[in-house]
């Protein structure tokens, strides 16, 4: 394995307390290399989604420590904080969360915008396959596509490392499989380490490692020799 771009030791994060105290994570030991693809499986409530914000910057641990490459994220500040996430992550969620006023050019160039050394949004789009789309606007475009802009926005400012929750959750298996090869392309073009949450078990097969949850806890860790690509996935 290659340098850690994240690693975890002891992580925990809890909720409420005494005997109704509930262990969202439970003492993880975790660590992700640089320009990974790892997938994280398990039930609603397991621990993925704590998993995630924590290494996105949106939650902190109750105890134990987390680490981006040599910065120990446990103690920042809230600027500190914010200033990781602008700097290093890139979030792709369930819903495709666009201006619905603004063109997929212009929600692209949000971010653009206010990055440092971003991509241009048209370059951002051409490498989700979108650039002959760039100037329609989100209701003119189809489920699987406002999700690919979404991931262009999310890979404009070149970020480290790109979280996605669910995203294939609201789409169906064709469409799904068209948003995974850019998340794979993203991967392999960019180098960006990336993170998927799903319940689809299927996209397990295209993942360098796959972390199993059930209880706050990885239970199981499962490397892939070899990768599927995207378009060999059926659901």
């Amino acid at each position: 394995m290659s340098q850690p771009v994240f690693t975890a030791k002891a992580l925990t994060k809890t909720y409420g307390s005494g005997e109704v105290m509930v262990h969202a994570l439970n003492k993880v030991d975790l660590e992700i290399a640089e320009k990974e693809v790892v997938v994280l499986l398990g039930p609603s409530g397991s621990g993925k989604t704590t998993l995630l914000n924590i290494m996105g910057g949106l939650d902190r641990p109750t105890s134990g420590r987390l680490s981006f490459r040599d910065l120990d994220l446990t103690d920042l500040e809230d600027r500190e904080l914010t200033k990781y996430r602008r700097d290093h992550i890139g979030f792709v969620f369930q819903f495709y969360n666009l201006v619905p006023s603004l063109t997929a050019y212009e929600n692209v160039a949000l971010v653009t915008e206010v990055a440092h050394d971003p991509m241009r949004p048209d370059e951002a789009l051409a490498l989700v396959g979108l650039e002959e789309r760039m100037h329609h606007f989100p209701a003119q475009l189809s489920g699987g596509e406002q999700q690919r802009v979404a991931i262009a926005r999310a890979i404009a400012k070149r970020p480290a490392v790109l979280l996605c929750d669910e995203p294939t959750g609201a789409l169906d298996s064709k469409t799904g499989i068209r948003v995974i090869e850019a998340l794979l392309g993203v991967n392999r073009q960019l180098g960006t380490t990336t993170i998927i949450i799903t319940h689809n078990a299927s996209i397990q097969e295209v993942a360098d490692r796959v972390l199993f949850f059930a209880d706050g806890r990885i239970s199981r860790i499962q490397t892939n020799e070899t990768r599927r690509q995207a378009a060999e996935l059926t659901w």
